[in-house]
């Protein structure tokens, strides 16, 4: 194996997705953007007329003053609502389980590496990483890193907050991923080395996502945050706010450029929205589609649409009642009518999927893979194969899995013009995740964008995962998965998640029609704001980026 080196960079963009954990997949910050969704009656009327709403081409939507590139400047403050927040906010990375805990941890710490807009590793607080077998790992720390108390960063510090993840007492939800580190040490005061049980080439992106944030060595007491961040903590109420103020020493020339920035959270969608309209705030995310109108040039404000990966799909139980015949799953696939679904259900504010999990903005997808369409022929063919024409089966939907409801009632139309007939049960958000997901034959999920693929398809779709949601189990996959894993030609690389995606899509019980767009909102004033495929506010760091105009 060839010496795999990340160099140093700078970075434009530090975010990344942070459920590494198997937790309920991103709806604490994307359930409730999307309670005020459409009605049966709203879908229905759009069908029957034939009539689509307009869709948003993607990217920036523009108004006055919102466009064109600017000198960042220093000063000012803002005010950031998000839609997530709880008592159980925290400042451990470690025990970061929110939207609400990544956007802080970014602000107050950094992180060895960083996630850039093409999902690749980028080097953050690590000068260099880099290995000859995948296996063992040697990390070199930039040697200009101080802490906000004014300590130099060393490796002690990142052995420190690497191993702690491994144990039980800290509760890590990264502690799935930090069970591959066999040995971590210090070689050096800035250099350390880290081993682990098998092959991985992702280590560098893995190690970007905000629970692996850099803390000083010895660190126990999380009442505050003393990282190396480019905010300075001022203030922490969990449940309440934080108050960062500018960290003059960062180690990242010129910036920050803010003087402060307060972070809460206003559960509420439209209040959230009249909130940033009237000025109390001046950035806010998790946006419904159906506020788009209120942004007009007069408001002042931009409504801001990121491409990421983040997806509601329908999980076909593989070992629960019909839903185990391959030709009934093909069916099904059939029935999607992806773009009804993506210009009713999220009102334009997305892209079409293909039935697997890998975005467009991933080095690894697979773009050769035809496009599957609405095709109602071939689903009365697979549905007569399955047995199952002309029955009646339910399919569960919730508003906690961020429009399903509506893709639900799309699906049912479909369905009913194959000779299937779908009854739909839905299902209150709260307790959804525990008491309904991927617990009937045909339910919906919702979920998040990962940092690698390997992580994406490790979690949800490799036979023994405790989250393979669909159940679906394929040796071939699970051979190629682990292969990839340790592969560090990029081409052959390539190539076996190519060869995952065609399997996913032709034989997993995962419907995907397609991949949801994050939308924010923000004053004019606010400059420096930019997509990443990872989630809304920039992958959630949009604290080091972002500036106010004069």
């Amino acid at each position: 194996m060839s010496d795999k080196k990340f160099d140093t960079v700078n970075p434009q963009h530090a975010g990344t997705d942070q459920y590494i954990a198997a937790d309920h997949i991103a709806a604490d910050h994307t359930a409730a953007d999307f309670q005020r969704g459409t009605s049966r009656r709203d879908v229905m009327r759009t069908l029957l007329a034939g009539g689509m709403l307009a869709s948003t081409a993607g990217g920036l939507l523009t108004y006055p003053g919102a466009a064109f590139a600017q000198t960042p400047r220093k000063g000012g403050r803002i005010r950031v609502a998000a839609g997530a927040g709880s008592t159980a906010d925290t400042l451990d990375p470690a025990k970061g389980g929110s939207m609400a805990d990544y956007v802080r941890h970014y602000m107050f710490y950094n992180c060895l590496t960083v996630i850039d807009t093409k999902l690749a590793p980028q080097m953050a607080l690590a000068e260099s990483i880099s290995s000859s077998d995948g296996a063992l790992w040697t990390v070199k720390l930039r040697k200009d890193v101080h802490f906000h108390d004014g300590k130099p960063l060393t490796s002690a510090d990142v052995v420190y907050s690497l191993l702690r993840h491994k144990n039980p007492a800290i509760a890590s939800k990264a502690r799935a991923v930090a069970e591959e580190f066999e040995e971590i040490k210090a070689t050096g005061p800035n250099e350390l080395q880290i081993k682990l049980n098998s092959p991985n080439v992702d280590l560098p992106a893995l190690l970007s996502t905000s629970h692996f944030s850099i803390i000083k060595d010895g660190t126990a007491d999380f009442s505050t945050a003393v990282g190396t961040g480019p905010y300075k903590c001022k203030e922490f109420k969990p449940g309440v706010r934080s108050v960062g103020v500018r960290n003059d020493d960062y180690w990242k020339p010129g910036k920050p450029y803010l003087d402060e920035i307060e972070y809460f959270a206003i559960p509420d969608e439209a209040a959230r929205v009249n909130a940033l309209l009237s000025g109390d705030v001046q950035l806010i995310n998790g946006i419904n589609p159906r506020s788009a109108a209120s942004f007009t040039p007069a408001s002042g404000c931009t409504l801001f649409e990121s491409k990421t990966g983040h997806y509601t799909d329908i999980i076909m139980r593989d070992t629960l009642g019909p839903v185990k015949n391959p030709h009934f799953v093909l069916a099904m696939k059939y029935m999607l009518d992806r773009e009804q679904i993506r210009k009713v259900s999220m009102r334009g504010f997305g892209v079409v999927a293909n039935d697997q999990p890998v975005q467009a903005s991933s080095r690894f997808y697979f773009p050769g893979l035809p496009q599957r369409v609405l095709d109602l022929d071939k689903a009365k063919f697979h549905l007569q194969k399955s047995g199952m024409a002309g029955m009646t089966l339910p399919v569960v939907a919730s508003t906690a899995a961020g429009g399903s409801v509506d893709m639900a009632q799309i699906l049912q139309a479909s369905a009913q013009k194959a000779g299937l007939n779908l009854e739909i049960k839905r299902m209150p958000a709260d307790g959804y995740w525990s008491n309904h997901w991927a617990k009937h034959p045909m339910s919906f999920g919702n979920i998040g964008p990962r940092p690698t693929v390997d992580l994406m398809f490790s979690l949800f779709y490799k036979s023994n995962s405790p989250t393979n949601v669909s159940g679906w189990k394929n040796e071939q996959f699970d051979q190629l998965l682990d292969l990839a894993r340790a592969e560090s030609n990029e081409a052959k690389r390539k190539q076996m998640y190519a060869d995952m995606q065609v399997l996913v899509h032709e034989q997993c019980g995962v419907g995907i029609p397609m991949f949801i767009h994050s939308v924010d909102g923000f004053t004019n004033k606010l400059k420096g704001y930019s997509s990443h495929p990872l989630g809304g506010l920039m992958g959630f760091a949009f604290a080091e980026h972002v500036w106010l105009e004069a």
